[in-house]
């Protein structure tokens, strides 16, 4: 019954890190900066994956797609990598691991559905670090250029699906480790044993129900000589 909560648990929290992760995709805000004026913002510049965007004050936005894979920085291309791979992983690790659980009926026997469900809890574990290294990657980019007094283009600070991404990684992490352990614990339970006694053959049945029969015990007895005169 603790396995299977654990199980529970576990998939609960790569499914819902698996989620968070998919969902930095298409956010808008991974790296963000803004111009201030004398009262309010008078623009706010964003920028993902995909698109670089500016935003001004009436909440116009004007936007322009990455024109060419092949010409983006590396530290994009890289991005984009590992979260798409992360986001693959997360997909087979949540059918394997809905194969591999106890409370399923499919996958085989329990020593099967075992190696699948640790397998489902590494797979896991690969997705959330694929997105913590590409949103890591990303946040250092960031961090250095803001931190660097001879760049003098344009500053960004860390957005919203930065913090998404890490929190998910996280999950994954954590949900396929518990995976992994539960299984190890199970393994490790001994097995009662149970005592073979062999089957009595019908030859040593008949045996030993001729031997406890008094009709045998007195045929065993010694027999009686008589002499030729014991009649007369």
């Amino acid at each position: 019954m603790a396995s299977l909560s654990a199980e529970l648990m576990a998939l609960l929290l790569c499914l819902g890190g698996w989620v968070l992760v998919s969902s930095t995709l298409p956010t808008d805000y991974w790296k963000v900066s803004s111009l201030d004026g004398t009262v309010i913002t008078t623009a706010t510049f964003w920028s993902n994956l995909w698109k670089t965007c500016v935003t001004d004050s009436t909440g116009v936005s004007n936007c322009k797609d990455f024109p060419s894979m092949l010409a983006l920085d590396g530290y994009i291309q890289a991005c984009r990598g590992l979260m798409i791979a992360a986001v693959c992983l997360g997909f087979f690790g949540s059918v394997f691991a809905l194969v591999g659980m106890k409370c399923t009926k499919v996958g085989g026997s329990d020593q099967t559905k075992a190696k699948i469900a640790c397998l489902a809890g590494l797979i896991f574990i690969l997705c959330g670090l694929s997105a913590l290294t590409g949103c890591s990657l990303y946040a250092n980019r960031i961090t250095s250029e803001f931190f660097d007094p001879t760049f003098v283009a344009q500053k960004y600070e860390l957005g919203a699906a930065l913090f998404i991404g890490w929190a998910g990684a996280s999950l994954c992490i954590i949900g396929g480790s518990i995976f992994c352990f539960s299984i190890a614990e199970n393994n490790k339970t001994p097995r009662m044993g149970y005592a073979y006694n062999r089957a009595d053959s019908v030859v040593s049945t008949r045996t030993k129900v001729w031997n406890t029969s008094p009709d045998f015990r007195t045929s065993k007895a010694p027999p009686k000589h008589f002499d030729k005169n014991a009649y007369v």
